[in-house]
């Protein structure tokens, strides 16, 4: 009877603790670091949504055998589909827009821009713990698209 209760009182303190990690919505907020561009993305709140910009490049020039012609220069957002928008600064650029947050450690909806590429995609977030946010972004469904893994910045 004892090993049955003290069960029983075991599963009830998981879901408690598993309900406080789900039920924070600004849980997304802070700073992550995405290793594949070598970059910290600060996530805010931002009226009733959740959006994110760039706050730290581990290289924020331009290498020296840029294509482009621009190295040893700060990085620009030399992509963008609108020519008034490519001298703009990646160090501090919005890149993350209209995230809601849909529950269970979820924010949906919101918008996602790859410099890259001059791209802006649809983008879902997902809190796989404290420490490790999921991103996927998509074209039309959540299928078409890619994943990404950031950790939290300490």
């Amino acid at each position: 009877m004892k090993k049955g209760m003290a069960w029983l009182g075991m599963i009830g303190v998981l879901m408690l603790a598993s309900s406080v990690f789900a039920a924070d919505s600004n849980a997304v907020t802070g700073k992550w670091w995405d290793e594949k561009k070598g970059s910290q993305i600060e996530v805010y709140k931002c009226a009733d949504k959740y959006c994110g910009k760039v706050v730290y490049l581990t290289e924020p020039n331009f290498g020296e055998k840029d294509k482009g012609g621009m190295a040893g220069k700060p990085k620009v957002d030399r992509e963008n589909s609108d020519p008034a928008k490519r001298n703009v600064p990646i160090l501090g650029l919005n890149m993350m827009s209209g995230f809601k947050y849909a529950g269970d450690n979820v924010w949906e909806d919101g918008t996602i821009y790859n410099a890259e590429d001059g791209k802006t995609y649809k983008c879902k977030l997902t809190l796989e713990s404290p420490e490790r946010l999921k991103v996927r972004g998509f074209i039309g469904v959540s299928l078409l698209g890619k994943t990404q893994y950031w950790s939290r910045v300490k």
